[in-house]
């Protein structure tokens, strides 16, 4: 009986991937609501800083570029935060893609209950058919949150030069950006994992018997 429920990570994470490859279109579909929110907080992000480098450098002519542009700055400023406004737009953009992520899980469960079925008449745990769910959450996550922070920040760079010019990449904050690419990492990834939690509860409380009863 040990062995029926007690199966190893890498018997989860296999069976995770493999699930992904299988849903391949269906999880490409989930990511890119995550892509597009991460790339959109890592865009904001970017932008800020760079803007800062910008006016540390002192130069009079990025300044008034940069208020033309919309930035405002106050006599004295040395950094560039976040307006209200894209503190909120950025938390609707993150709200949106939970809840994007959250429904298309939940079908997931559906289109799943007699293979969750399964493995509860083989002896897995209500524990083991969350790990699955949270494992894939992470995989995409990971993957989706890596490619929006990127697609960001390149966005953000490639707009400063095209709005201040070639010579302002002299000025772009390197570890500041990269610092801001982690954390967009981080957010995405913790956010993929908040939408699976509960089709993931919710798969793990199904009775084997309804499970394999429902028709597909």
């Amino acid at each position: 009986m040990r062995r029926l429920v007690a199966l190893p990570f890498a018997k989860s994470f296999q069976m995770a991937y493999q699930s992904i490859r299988v849903r391949f279109f269906r999880s490409l579909i989930t990511t890119m609501s995550l892509v597009l929110a991460v790339a959109f907080l890592s865009f904001t992000q970017s932008g800020n800083i760079i803007a800062g480098g910008l006016l540390s450098s002192g130069d009079p002519g990025y300044i008034e570029a940069l208020v033309k542009s919309g930035y405002d700055i106050a006599p004295g400023d040395t950094s560039i935060a976040s307006s209200s406004k894209q503190r909120w737009i950025v938390f609707l953009s993150l709200l949106v893609c939970v809840v994007g992520i959250i429904n298309a899980q939940l079908m997931s469960v559906t289109e799943r209950f007699r293979e969750i079925g399964t493995l509860k008449c083989l002896g897995a745990l209500d524990r083991f058919i969350v790990r699955i769910f949270v494992i894939e959450a992470t995989l995409q996550g990971l993957a989706g949150s890596f490619a929006g922070a990127v697609l960001g920040a390149v966005a953000a760079i490639l707009t400063t030069l095209g709005k201040f010019g070639v010579n302002s990449g002299s000025y772009l904050p390197w570890p500041e950006i990269a610092a801001t690419l982690l954390y967009a990492i981080f957010i995405g990834t913790v956010l993929s994992l908040l939408g699976v939690l509960y089709p993931a509860i919710v798969a793990s409380r199904m009775q084997p018997v309804e499970a394999m009863r429902v028709e597909q």
